[in-house]
């Protein structure tokens, strides 16, 4: 028996396929696109608000009853994160946020000093500490909006000085009477 053959063979398949391929290749080299652009790039920007806690200071009563003298406790904390080169030449503008609260008997004064690498004084915030129960929140901002943003691009210590203004005898009636500070910042950098 005799077979039958198709009437295209596999050479005229090859053929078409070809020809359909250079057709369609030609329509999309030809068809209507739009340049790019890749200069867009240098437009944009992006400033996202980083948020973080900076300081926790916390002192008993009882340490601010032993303390002769009126000056409880004064330290300085290393904190080189604002004026490194990373934070400091992209920093815009930010808001420091001090919460003091206070569950001793005592009047008192906490003093924040933001020190260069130098331990040249760039800025001081000086908060007066009524007796208990007593709580308190200052916002402090720097840029546009407050203080010079230099301050924070050159701080690389923290003083923290607490001061009794009053005796050294009386105890709260809170259960464990302390004061305690908790600063945070929040910061808008640009990211380009």
């Amino acid at each position: 028996m005799r077979q039958l053959r198709p009437v295209f063979g596999i050479a005229m398949i090859k053929f078409i396929k070809n020809i359909l391929l250079c057709t369609f290749s030609c329509l999309t080299l030809l068809s209507c696109v739009e340049d790019q652009d890749f200069n867009q790039y240098d437009e944009i920007g992006v400033t996202p608000n980083l948020e973080a806690s900076i300081l926790y200071v916390e002192a008993p009563e009882s340490l601010v009853n032993e303390t002769n003298g009126a000056n409880i406790f004064s330290r300085n904390f290393n904190f080189d994160a604002f004026s490194s080169d990373v934070f400091a030449k992209r920093v815009l503008d930010g808001t420091i946020t001090y919460i003091v609260e206070n569950t001793t008997s005592k009047e008192l004064q906490v003093t924040i000093e933001l020190l260069d690498a130098d331990d040249n004084v760039l800025d001081t915030e000086i908060i007066p500490v009524d007796p208990t129960p007593y709580s308190l929140q200052r916002d402090v901002a720097y840029g546009s909006s407050g203080r010079s943003i230099d301050i924070i691009k050159n701080t690389s210590s923290i003083r923290v000085t607490a001061n009794n203004l009053g005796d050294t005898s009386s105890t709260s009636n809170e259960p464990e009477p302390k004061i305690i500070l908790k600063s945070s910042g929040q910061f808008r950098v640009e990211i380009k």
